[in-house]
C-alpha cells in the first residue's frame, strides 16, 4: 500500500457541504500546508457516491477561498469575500499571535495585536453574510485565553469573545491546549474542542533524539506549576513515567508587569538525579518560569532537560534560551507551528518545530464528513504504537 493510502481515513459519509478553507493572512502558511494534505487525500480517496450531487466539488486543486481584509490609513478595515460561499462548509483559520504582520496607522507602522486579528476574524464572518452552510473557526491560540476567570472586578474577555463568535453564526470552535478548557462553559450549547498535541511532541522528540530511555527509571515528566498538572499527568500516563510538580510561591503584596512576582519554586516529587526530564506547559511567554524550573532540576542533578510547549510566544526574546542552552541548562525545546515562528527561532540549534498541519487536515476532513473526531482527540493508541516502533528501532541498533 502506498504512503498516501496509509494516511487516508475511511470516510464514507456524505459531506456536510462543499469544503472551503479561509486562512486569514495571519495563518496563511499553516493554511496552505493543511490544504496540501486535503487535496492529496481527496484525490486518492474512492467513494461509491462520488458521482452524486452531494460530492460536487469534492476533488479540487485547492480548497482555499480567497478573502481580503484591506485597511484604511486610519487603521480601520473591512473584509471582502472574493468567491462564493453559498452552501459551503467553511473552516476559518486565524493566528491571533502573529506579531510579524503590520499595517499603516496615520503614516506610522503598527504591528497587529491579538485584538486586531480577532477583529479581522469577525469581519470575515460578517462578510459571509450568512450564506455558508456551517462555519467552524480554527483558532489554535484561543484569543484572550489567559483572561479566563474573574478573581477581582475585571473583564472576562475570553468568555465574551466565544459568545460573540457563536452569536455571529459560528457552530464549532477548535483550539489547541486551551489555558483553561472550562472557558467552554461560556457557550455550553455550541461545539468547542481543545486539542492536545502530545503525540506530535513525542514523535518530534523521538525523531531528533535517538538515545532516549523512556521508562520510569530513566525519565520523568515535570509540571512547572499547578495549572499544567493535567498535561503532565496525561503525558506521564501514556509514556509510563513518574510525574513531579513545582509550585510557585508568589509575593501577593506586589504586582509587577500585571502579575504577582514569583519568590521561589518548590518541588514535589521523587528523586530526579540522573534522569532525563520533560517539562511540559501550554505556552512560553518570557520563558522565565520554565528556565527557573530547569535550573532547579539541574540543582537536583537531573540529566537532560527537554521542554515542551504548545505555543512559543517568546515575548521576551530568545537570548535567555540561548544562554540556557550554552550553559547546558536545557537540551532541546519543542513548540508547534500553530502560531507564528520567527526565522531567528527556526535557526536555533536548541529548537525543534512540531508540525500540526496534517493533524488539522485530519480534523477538517473528518468534520466535513460529519464523522466523529474522538479518535483524533485521544492520541494514546498512536503514542503506544510510536513507542513500540521507537523501542524496536533502538533494540535493532543495539
Amino acid at each position: 500500500m502506498s504512503p498516501i493510502k496509509d494516511e487516508l481515513r475511511n470516510l464514507d459519509t456524505i459531506p456536510v457541504g462543499t469544503l472551503g478553507i479561509i486562512p486569514l493572512e495571519s495563518c496563511r502558511e499553516l493554511g496552505e500546508k493543511v490544504d496540501y494534505y486535503l487535496v492529496k487525500w481527496r484525490t486518492e480517496r474512492e467513494n461509491e457516491h462520488a458521482d452524486s450531487l452531494a460530492f460536487s466539488g469534492y476533488k479540487r486543486d485547492s480548497y482555499i477561498l480567497k478573502a481580503e481584509v484591506p485597511r484604511f490609513g486610519s487603521g480601520e478595515a473591512k473584509a471582502i469575500m472574493l468567491e462564493s460561499v453559498r452552501g459551503h462548509d467553511l473552516y476559518i483559520m486565524v493566528d491571533v499571535c502573529n506579531y510579524s504582520m503590520t499595517y499603516s496607522h496615520f503614516g506610522r507602522t503598527a504591528s497587529m495585536s491579538p485584538d486586531d486579528h480577532y477583529q479581522d476574524l469577525k469581519r470575515v464572518i460578517a462578510a459571509l453574510g450568512g450564506k455558508a452552510r456551517r462555519i467552524t473557526v480554527i483558532m489554535p491560540f484561543l484569543y484572550e485565553s489567559r483572561q479566563h476567570k474573574r478573581s477581582a472586578r475585571e473583564s472576562l474577555d475570553c468568555a465574551i469573545a466565544l459568545q460573540e463568535l457563536v452569536s455571529m453564526g459560528v457552530e464549532n470552535i477548535i483550539t489547541f491546549d486551551a489555558h483553561d478548557p472550562r472557558v467552554q462553559n461560556a457557550i455550553p450549547l455550541s461545539g468547542f474542542e481543545t486539542v492536545q498535541p502530545a503525540y506530535q511532541f513525542i514523535k518530534a522528540l523521538c525523531r531528533n533524539v535517538k538515545d532516549l530511555q523512556i521508562d520510569s527509571q530513566h525519565m520523568m515528566v515535570i509540571s512547572p506549576d499547578e495549572g499544567a498538572m493535567s498535561r503532565a499527568i496525561y503525558m506521564a500516563n501514556v509514556l509510563g513515567l513518574d510525574v513531579g510538580m513545582f509550585y510557585k510561591r508568589r509575593d501577593y503584596s506586589k504586582v509587577v508587569n500585571g502579575r504577582n512576582p514569583i519568590v521561589a519554586h518548590e518541588f514535589l516529587g521523587q528523586d530526579v538525579e540522573g534522569k532525563d526530564m520533560i517539562i511540559i506547559d501550554d505556552m512560553i511567554a518570557s520563558g522565565e518560569s520554565m528556565l527557573e524550573v530547569a535550573r532547579e532540576l539541574k540543582k537536583r542533578k537531573a540529566a537532560r532537560i527537554f521542554c515542551f510547549s504548545t505555543f512559543g510566544l517568546f515575548s521576551g526574546g530568545l537570548e535567555a534560551f540561548d544562554k540556557a542552552y550554552a550553559d547546558g541548562l536545557i537540551d532541546r525545546l519543542l513548540t508547534t507551528n500553530l502560531i507564528y515562528q520567527s526565522p531567528e527561532l527556526l535557526k536555533r540549534d536548541w529548537y525543534i518545530s512540531c508540525d500540526l498541519s496534517k493533524y488539522i487536515a485530519y480534523i477538517i476532513d473528518t468534520l466535513n464528513h460529519d464523522t466523529s473526531i474522538s479518535d483524533l482527540l485521544d492520541p494514546s493508541e498512536r503514542i503506544q504504537k510510536l513507542m513500540a516502533k521507537y523501542k524496536k528501532e533502538q533494540a535493532g541498533e543495539a
